[in-house]
């Protein structure tokens, strides 16, 4: 008898222990039950929702790798079964794609510190669901119940990213066909190549505005030292002229280098260009005091020597020198000395630019802010 009652008394001790076992670890490792499940997300809706993220995994900090966990984990959901993860590790490595089960355990983790995961493990953290003969159950698993639930967040996310996508990508086709523009009005210059340049980086949306902002005043301003040009150089009706100039390029140089275009004198060019002069180390009182000036000059106006010597080889020594010269008087009206030379110095414009025109309504302008 006293065998018996003590082995009863030990199996009482023994369910007891079990049972506060049991009490414990639920209360450590709350199980998802039937009442705190949401509605299972369409399949539609999972993979709408998931392609969202996928747009959207830079904003996230989310990698390849860790995309195709998650769509591991997606995929073993089944329709009308809840939304909570129970195939084992195991399993997922394998429609992963055969990832090692450290590597799937760090993808998890960053799920659940992203907010899209939730942990309801079991005692003995296995994965699986429990029902009562009253039809409540306990699921214990991954519930993907959060990531669901914002859903809406993910997808309007994406919609911004690829919204700055398109815009990035519309202000990138702006400034490129400005660019080339630009080159066949003038012929490809610094100030280009030089924007080309930035273009190759991964610039934001906010780089791009602030590009086509200072392009769109860089041509402003352009426009408006070419006009000044024009303007002291054509009367009324050289406009047809200039157009019926405009042909190639060999003929503008040959026109321009048979021409009898008249230099202008030494004072008038020290009288106008007093900033130049005021550079100078030594007495300007010839023509090639002013090339070997402009030469010095160029660098330091954003002008490489290479440039200038082009220059020179196609409309000559002393009309490049005296571009120099002009634009650097003209300084509080240009804000890139290098584009304007390109300017008006091209095959589009040279034939318009007359210096001694240029200095004469200079001087006048001069004479009357006195």
């Amino acid at each position: 008898m006293c065998g018996k009652g003590f082995l009863k008394c030990g199996q009482n001790a023994l369910v007891h222990s079990i049972m506060t076992f049991r009490k414990a670890a639920l209360q450590a490792y709350p199980p998802q039950t039937s009442s705190q499940k949401s509605q299972t997300v369409a399949t539609s809706d999972i993979w709408e929702i998931f392609r969202a993220l996928r747009d959207a995994h830079q904003y996230y900090g989310l990698r390849a790798g860790q995309l195709q966990t998650l769509q591991a984990m997606l995929s073993v959901l089944k329709p009308g079964q809840g939304n909570t993860v129970f195939a084992s590790n195991t399993e997922l490595c394998r429609r992963v794609g055969g990832i090692d089960e450290r590597t799937l355990r760090r993808h998890i983790e960053r799920f659940v510190k992203l907010g899209f995961v939730q942990r309801h493990n079991s005692p003995n953290n296995k994965r699986y669901r429990l029902k009562s003969s009253e039809g409540a159950s306990l699921s214990f698993g991954l519930s993907l119940t959060p990531f669901f639930e914002r859903a809406e967040e993910i997808i309007e996310i994406a919609k911004q990213i690829q919204q700055d996508r398109r815009d990035r990508l519309f202000l990138r086709k702006k400034i490129l066909t400005q660019l080339a523009r630009l080159d066949e009005a003038r012929g490809e210059h610094e100030y280009t190549i030089g924007l080309r340049k930035i273009l190759r980086r991964k610039l934001t949306l906010a780089e791009y505005h602030d590009l086509w902002t200072e392009i769109e005043g860089t041509v402003t301003q352009m426009s408006t030292a070419v006009d000044i040009v024009e303007t002291a150089v054509l009367p009324a009706n050289d406009g047809q002229n200039a157009r019926q100039l405009s042909k190639s390029k060999k003929e503008s140089i040959d026109r321009e280098r048979n021409s009898s275009e008249k230099k202008p004198s030494i004072p008038l060019i020290k009288s106008v260009c007093k900033e130049a002069c005021s550079f100078s180390q030594k007495p300007i009182n010839t023509w090639e005091d002013v090339e070997a000036h402009a030469r010095t000059l160029a660098p330091m106006m954003g002008i490489n020597s290479e440039s200038f010597q082009n220059r020179i080889e196609k409309i000559g020594a002393w009309k490049a020198s005296a571009a120099i010269f002009i634009l650097l008087q003209m300084g509080h009206r240009i804000k890139n000395f290098a584009a304007y030379f390109s300017a008006i110095t091209s095959e589009a414009k040279v034939m318009n630019f007359k210096p001694h025109r240029l200095l004469n309504k200079l001087n006048q302008d001069q004479l009357r802010a006195l």
